[in-house]
This record gives C-alpha cells, sequence and structure tokens, in this order.
C-alpha cells in the first residue's frame, strides 16, 4: 500500500515537473527519452538525467517524498528539485545502477 501510493506520488511529481519544464526556458534541454532531468544540491543547483526506472526503487522514492514534502509540486527550477546533498544523490543513485 506504501509503495503503491509512494509510486503514485512519483508520477504525480513527475507530470507536474514535465509539464512545468514544458512552459520553461529548460524546454530546449529537456531530457532523453526515458529519463528524467533532476535539480541537486544546496544554493547551486546541479542537473542529472538520471533513468526513470529509479522512480520504482525504494532509495529514489525517499528522495521524491523529501523533496514533496519541501517543495509540494512547485519546484523553483522549472523541474523536479531533489532537496539533499549532492553527494548524498550521487550515493543514493550509484547503488541502482
Amino acid at each position: 500500500m506504501a509503495l503503491m501510493r509512494s509510486l503514485m506520488g512519483a508520477k504525480k511529481i513527475l507530470g507536474l515537473s514535465v509539464s512545468a519544464a514544458a512552459t520553461s526556458k529548460r524546454a530546449a534541454s529537456a531530457a532523453p527519452k526515458g529519463f528524467l532531468a533532476v535539480y541537486v544540491g544546496g544554493s547551486q543547483k546541479k542537473r542529472y538525467v538520471v533513468p526513470i526506472s529509479y522512480l520504482s526503487q525504494p532509495s529514489f522514492q525517499a528522495l521524491l517524498t523529501k523533496s514533496e514534502e519541501e517543495f509540494g509540486f512547485d519546484h523553483p527550477m522549472g523541474g523536479l528539485t531533489i532537496p539533499c546533498h549532492e553527494d548524498i544523490f550521487i550515493n543514493v543513485t550509484s547503488r541502482l545502477q
């Protein structure tokens, strides 16, 4: 049940992020098919492109939940913003490959 709720939340975040990206200046640099662009870090956000298969991984879903708690569905970068240190993000995603 919790996994299903997390997946539905991730899809909602993804859907809204894609809509926001389509209307932003960053639309020209959209992620390739099968990938998702996310912004990670403190004041200096860095863009990462990750496979959408990460959305089904519990550790990545935890990052999405953190994002939802901090930003709701209003992401300041025009794409999905994950509020964690870059090294934590790299550590989590490196274990997913």
